[in-house]
């Protein structure tokens, strides 16, 4: 794994398509920057940011840290969290959720994908 450092805020990101059958309201767009990925594929190390809006999604294995903007996730019959700049959150992979995004969101994070 190489050692390295890299402004979050300043990496340049890739718009990504976002499933309209997840568009719940709004017209919330993401975009990541992946920064490191494991041989084998199983571990991805990146940015990822999204639009204000409300969208669905199905989770992996994740921590990851909140650097801009405001938002609200929806565990399906779970947890809510409320998301802010400095927040670490971990979501369980297979989690159903629902993001509601106030203020584009910024994160960095780390998914490790199953065997």
């Amino acid at each position: 794994m190489p050692t390295f450092a890299v402004r979050a805020s300043g990496v340049t990101m890739e718009p990504e398509e976002l499933d309209r059958a997840q568009v719940v309201s709004g017209d919330p767009r993401t975009a990541a920057a992946m920064l490191w990925e494991s041989e084998d594929g199983r571990i991805l190390r990146g940015v990822w940011e999204c639009t204000p809006g409300v969208a669905t999604d199905v989770e992996q294995d994740e921590l990851f840290v909140i650097l801009q903007g405001r938002a609200t996730v929806e565990v399906e019959g779970g947890s809510r969290l409320e998301l802010e700049p400095g927040v670490v959150g971990v979501l369980e992979r297979s989690a159903r959720t629902r993001w509601s995004v106030q203020e584009t969101i910024r994160k960095v994070f780390q998914i490790t994908l199953p065997d």
